[in-house]
């Protein structure tokens, strides 16, 4: 079937007041649901399609349309509140203590997870802690279809400021979690799974600090608690930052928006020193991170070939990307992999993002002109001039180091290459100075023993550089 029917309406009913809400929706065939549901996880029911132990594997087709439609239903708030009303919650909770049929557990996640759209029903699912516990154990399941919607639920709890510290506190306090995300992140192949988990630890990390700490310090090998389906009952021990990689190799490709997610991971990280040093002392010594991101800037973003307006839809993963490398790159002066002799390539892709940048530049200022008459425009070229300002700080940031650790020969073949030249530095000067003068004269003095020619016109664009041989 190519999609659920229709749900029925109120109006095929006998007898009056049987609408949900303002809804044409019949209150009794969702209660005649609810309660086959029930029925569904009774032992003493037996079906054709049942376990051993006498509970259904497989939902027969009638009853998988029927709870498909409370699924599309769900996401009218009258209807939301009509099965709150009536307990569908506590219904979900047997179901999920009962049930051995994954499309089941898979719906009944999925309803709760519309009906948490709405903020008080939010609040009494996320305060009911029998039901917090029930639902994080969800992510130990080895259904995929079910650990999408059980992250698209707690990403929607975790969205609500007034519950989204219950919902920090028990997953702080529930080891299995950190378990359970990095099984998921280091081994699936579920692309739009990857991304929905990634954007639960994203925002597990951007609420609490004190999580981000606990998890980048976590690695114990713990036993998970029972057994879900074929779940294994312990999990290697996992590393944070290994498993985010893995991810991210799996998304790359397909999702940009993923992409975008397991990058912003990664900064989050790299804004406490643990995390920094979760990164660089891995056992390959922060190796494969850096050659992830490198990969990234200088063979697949913002690219020669690509139009400079491509910078404005990369903003936010490339200010990830170069603000990891950076941190890479300022604890790693001495590992083989951040020398530049290795890198080259890396000054021509971050002169190229600030070349692009400029040409947005110029556009947002005509789009701004445009747009005076609207406050809705201005705000929208504000805030793209706001993320574009963020890129450029780290971008230039970035830049200014590897410069300043270019030696002679180094830019002899940055030169050869074509990374260095009057027009590429020229744009560097520009958006180094006066910030960088000490990076840029450094560098200004190691190109006039490769190029003097090159470093006279560049001292003659930029007077206020006063380099002495």
């Amino acid at each position: 079937m190519d999609r659920n029917p229709s749900p029925p309406s109120s109006e095929a009913e006998e007898g009056e007041g049987d609408a949900v809400g303002n809804t044409v929706y019949s209150k009794h065939w969702l209660f005649s649901i609810l309660t086959r549901l029930i029925e569904v996880i009774s032992p003493e029911k037996t079906e054709p399609a049942v376990s051993p132990g006498g509970i259904q594997t497989e939902l027969d087709e009638e009853m998988e349309n029927d709870i498909c439609k409370v699924w599309d239903m769900s996401m009218d708030e009258d209807v939301a509140l009509f099965l709150q009303e009536f307990n569908a919650p506590d219904i979900f909770m047997g179901v999920f203590a009962k049930s051995k049929c994954p499309r089941l557990t898979e719906i009944c996640v999925g309803i709760l997870g519309n009906m948490a759209c709405f903020q008080d029903i939010c609040m009494s699912i996320s305060k009911d802690e029998n039901l917090g516990q029930v639902l994080l154990q969800r992510l130990c399941d080895s259904d995929s279809p079910t650990l999408l919607e059980t992250s698209r639920l707690l990403l929607t709890c975790l969205s609500q400021p007034e519950v989204a510290n219950v919902w920090v506190e028990r997953i702080r306090e529930n080891p299995s979690v950190y378990d359970c995300v990095c099984f998921i992140m280091s081994s699936s192949t579920n692309v739009e799974l990857l991304v929905k988990v990634g954007e639960v630890v994203d925002k597990l990390f951007d609420l609490d600090e004190e999580l981000m700490l606990n998890w980048i310090k976590n690695g114990t090998c713990r036993s998970v608690g029972p057994s879900v389906d074929d779940s294994p009952e312990e999990l290697p021990d996992f590393k944070i930052v290994p498993c985010i990689l893995e991810a991210a190799k799996q998304v790359r490709s397909d999702n940009p928006e993923g992409l975008d997610v397991y990058m912003h991971i990664l900064q989050l990280l790299t804004t406490v020193d643990e995390g920094i040093q979760a990164i660089v002392q891995a056992p390959d010594g922060g190796k494969e991170t850096w050659s992830l991101l490198y990969d990234l800037v200088c063979h697949e973003l913002c690219q020669p070939d690509d139009p400079p307006i491509i910078v404005q839809e990369q903003k936010t993963v490339l200010a990830s990307i170069l603000s990891v490398l950076s941190a890479i790159f300022a604890s790693q002066t001495e590992q083989e992999y951040t020398k530049m002799r290795k890198n080259m390539p890396l000054i021509g892709s971050l002169i190229r993002i600030l070349q692009y940048m400029e040409g947005c530049g110029r556009r947002s200022v005509d789009n701004s002109k445009e747009s005076e008459q609207g406050e809705t425009g201005r705000a929208d070229v504000n805030e793209e001039d706001f993320h574009l300002k963020i890129l450029k700080d780290i971008c230039c940031e970035l830049l200014s180091n590897v410069l300043q650790d270019l030696t002679k020969e180094n830019t002899l073949e940055g030169l050869h290459q074509g990374h260095l030249n009057e027009q590429t530095c020229s744009c560097a000067f520009q958006n180094l100075l006066p910030l960088y003068f000490a990076s840029v004269e450094s560098f200004l003095e190691v190109l006039r023993e490769a190029d003097q020619t090159l470093a006279d016109n560049l001292e003659k664009r930029f007077p206020s550089l006063k380099v002495h041989a």
